[in-house]
């Protein structure tokens, strides 16, 4: 869904994200593209109250690695959510499908076994100038829209998770 036409995701109170404590994992690999994934992000989260101190910002070399870099943020239990930020354009190879399916499969898992949510910011275009139309580009950014993801995830957890109690698997 490109950024220009969502209205699914509302946060009239500038205020609402104020207290809330979030990751942004930026992959480095095509940097001009994942730079203004991660500066939507961060304005955004700064616009409706996230301190920029409670905003930790962190760089991978590719976006096979968002996974890892996610997983060691979501088991420190100090953020409210991590957004991970990347773009994958399709080549003449199949790498393209394995780093896409890899990439979606690890930030699957991560929010069906962890408690932080995890939101998926992966550009996944067949052109260069299609990750520019999302990254800042004609269709918006797709750093803003992670960004109202995470504080809509992280106040669902807020207000859910004390109330979730941990299932132990006995063997």
């Amino acid at each position: 869904m490109a950024t220009v036409n969502y209205s699914n995701i509302k946060l009239k109170d500038k205020k609402k994200a104020l207290g809330l404590k979030i990751a942004i994992v930026t992959a480095a690999w095509n940097e001009t593209i994942t730079n203004n994934l991660e500066n939507g992000a961060y304005t955004t989260l700064l616009e409706f109250g996230t301190k920029a101190k409670d905003i930790v910002k962190i760089k991978v070399p590719g976006s096979f690695e968002l996974v890892y870099a996610a997983q060691l943020l979501t088991k420190t239990k100090k953020y409210d959510a991590v957004i991970i930020l990347g773009t994958v354009i399709q080549g003449e190879t199949r790498h393209f499908d394995f780093v896409c399916q890899g990439v979606t499969q690890g930030i699957a898992l991560l929010n069906a076994t962890q408690t932080t949510p995890v939101i998926f910011g992966l550009l996944t275009d067949n052109t260069l100038q299609q990750s520019i139309d999302r990254s800042g580009g004609i269709l918006g950014n797709k750093g803003v829209e992670c960004a109202a993801t995470a504080i809509e995830m992280a106040l669902m957890k807020k207000q859910f998770a004390p109330k979730v109690k941990a299932t132990v698997l006995k063997k």
